[in-house]
């Protein structure tokens, strides 16, 4: 079957990962970040563009914005004018990342969260124009705690302690983080949204449910696969409902990094053997063991209207994929 991962960073111009993306019959949503590690937006921008041309049957791409500006006079209608060009140059989505509400600041030195007012232009235009917001905002609750009390994410929190919020409780809060987002949606209630990593509510499947039936345009993408298999392991039957109930709300993603200093033949096989194990816990129920959990957990076996949707059908509908997939 035709797939589609909603959520990878494309940071480098070798083409041999979406070659072997469209030998395992995959497509994908290039992500750019606004994020000051890495390579910059500006040439996230460049790359992607050019594996557009390339392949443009294989590739659709979410843009985003700077916020380096956002204390300066003019900054909406820049922004604004920088999102129209990328949307000409191709660009479906629009991307937001956590440094609105752990990095960014006003004038007066106050962090500045997704539902500032100066935000609203920006928003009102992506609602009025159908077009998506991708939104990662706030981090995994293992952010607020010890490395030592985390489910999972250690590594990530010991290579960037600067966005180890146990390590700055001067920051925002959680709570801080998901209700700023909840309070942009209600502001918002046309836009649609995916919210990435599980919509930041990795820990409760219940919480995610919550705002799923509050707001009836969110949808997450699954890039939190640990905490899936977490809660497949604690309780199989409430994480098998969970997905059939929403079914049309979720999207698969993996938030793959593919970098340049990586050797392609072994990017290439870890993509593939990661793709072949997600299908197997979504399609079968085969027990199955990854490092990170002991012991072992349950495929899902969801029925095949269901994986249909969550590896094809929810992103060219969400996302309004006009090529491609869609044909």
């Amino acid at each position: 079957m035709e797939k589609f991962d909603s959520h990878i960073h494309l940071n480098t111009e070798d083409t041999t990962f979406i070659v072997q993306a469209e030998r395992d019959n995959f497509r994908f949503l290039v992500i750019v970040d606004d994020r000051p590690f890495g390579i910059t937006m500006a040439d996230q921008e460049k790359i992607v563009r050019k594996q557009l041309k390339a392949f443009p049957e294989t590739i659709a791409y979410a843009t985003t914005f700077s916020v380096n500006r956002f204390n300066a006079p003019g900054w909406q209608n820049e922004t604004l004018d920088y999102l129209k060009n990328s949307f000409d140059q191709g660009a479906i989505a629009v991307k937001v990342w956590k440094n609105i509400g752990m990095n960014l600041k006003d004038e007066n030195g106050k962090f500045v969260m997704i539902d500032n007012p100066k935000f609203d232009p920006i928003l009102d235009y992506l609602e009025e124009n159908d077009i998506p917001l991708v939104g990662h905002l706030g981090e995994p609750r293992d952010c607020w705690l010890p490395l030592e009390e985390m489910t999972f994410h250690q590594e990530y929190y010991k290579s960037h302690p600067e966005y180890h919020m146990y390590l700055h409780p001067e920051y925002p809060s959680y709570e801080d983080q998901i209700n700023a987002r909840d309070n942009m949606l209600e502001k918002h209630p046309g836009l649609k949204f995916i919210g990435a990593h599980l919509g930041s509510l990795e820990w409760s499947l219940e919480e995610l449910a919550k705002r799923l039936d509050k707001y009836p345009n969110m949808a997450v993408d699954l890039a939190r696969m640990s905490d899936l298999y977490f809660h497949a392991k604690n309780d199989w039957q409430a994480t098998h409902d969970f997905f059939v109930k929403y079914q049309d709300r979720l999207l698969y993603a993996t938030d793959v990094q593919v970098g340049s200093s990586q050797d392609p033949a072994e990017m290439n096989q870890r993509a593939h053997d990661s793709r072949i194990f997600h299908w197997k816990f979504f399609a079968t129920d085969e027990m199955l063991s990854v490092p990170v959990i002991d012991g072992t957990f349950k495929g899902l076996k969801l029925p095949r209207t269901v994986v249909d949707k969550i590896y094809r059908e929810n992103a060219v509908r969400i996302l309004v994929i006009t090529s491609g997939l869609a044909e």
